[in-house]
């Protein structure tokens, strides 16, 4: 396996061919909405996103850690974790339902706290309403998934491949396919519990779902209106799951070069966790936080 096809093979989600139970919905089912909210804590406004077929417990230790200080809006996306599918286009209609979201509770500037395609939703929704959010958090996630694979990639002229990509998570599971998503998955998370507990959601995960979401992040090319993002940003990234591949200095040119033309952002690039940042260094996590929030 070359660098760069296990770096895209773990950034595209690790989670292809898993078995689910979800079944598409019946056509005189009510549209089932974009994504299922739980909400903990008081104080001011902040958005937690998970990632690709994961669940909102992704931020439970996150929610435990702010939610005297922040009230917390723990989002698990339509199709992930055991939630009803939604039809596609996947991102674009859950960042329209989110801004909708956020004006119809009348949220001033939350915090937008973003997971891998949880953090593609936040950069959007940032591009596409700037004066809508507050600081946004991205955790190990990039503005165009496909560049990884080829830094001349265009969101048009990885369309076929990305076609490929939908049907394959789309299909029914194999052998083949289950052994990648495992071995995908153990490259982004340190501990058994927490590899079997991000397993556990992808395998309730609707496959059809799982596609349209990969097809949509791999076209989705988000980096040339950062500029047009006015929050204050958080970019937390990882590097330790393919140090036999890259080195921690290409990781980090790969971040920059994709971040470019992000006006106001930090950077923090972990030496400790894989792509579960929140679950491998909680400490490392929460310290890089609270620095950027401004919580003692």
């Amino acid at each position: 396996m070359t660098k760069r096809s296990f770096i895209m093979q773990a950034a595209l989600g690790a989670l292809m061919g898993v078995p689910i139970g979800a079944q598409a919905m019946a056509a005189t089912t009510p549209k089932p909405p974009s994504f299922h909210v739980e909400i903990t804590g008081k104080g001011k406004p902040m958005i937690l996103i998970p990632g690709f077929a994961s669940s909102g417990k992704t931020w439970d230790s996150t929610v435990a850690h702010y939610k005297d200080q922040y009230e917390c809006h723990v989002l698990t996306l339509a199709g992930f974790a055991g939630e009803p599918r939604i039809e596609a286009p996947f991102l674009e209609t859950v960042r329209k339902d989110l801004a909708a979201y956020i004006r119809d509770n009348k949220m001033n500037k939350p915090v937008i706290v973003g997971h891998s395609l949880g953090g593609v939703l936040a950069l959007w929704l940032a591009e596409r309403e700037p004066d809508l959010v507050g600081p946004l958090v991205i955790v190990d996630s990039l503005p165009f998934l496909a560049a990884i694979m080829n830094p001349d990639a265009t969101a048009e002229s990885v369309k076929a491949q990305a076609e490929q990509m939908r049907k394959m998570y789309s299909g029914p599971p194999t052998e083949q396919t289950e052994k990648m998503g495992e071995m995908a998955v153990k490259a982004m998370v340190t501990s058994p519990a927490d590899f079997e507990m991000i397993m556990g959601w992808s395998r309730k995960s609707d496959r059809v779902a799982m596609g349209d979401a990969i097809y949509d992040m791999m076209t989705t090319d988000l980096r040339g209106d950062l500029d047009k993002i006015a929050s204050p940003t958080l970019v937390l990234g990882t590097w330790i799951a393919y140090k036999q591949y890259a080195t921690r200095e290409e990781v980090e040119k790969n971040f920059r070069t994709q971040y470019a033309k992000l006006k106001n952002y930090d950077f923090v690039l972990s030496d400790k966790a894989r792509h579960f940042v929140m679950l491998d260094d909680p400490d490392g996590f929460f310290q890089a936080l609270d620095r950027f929030l401004g919580v003692r």
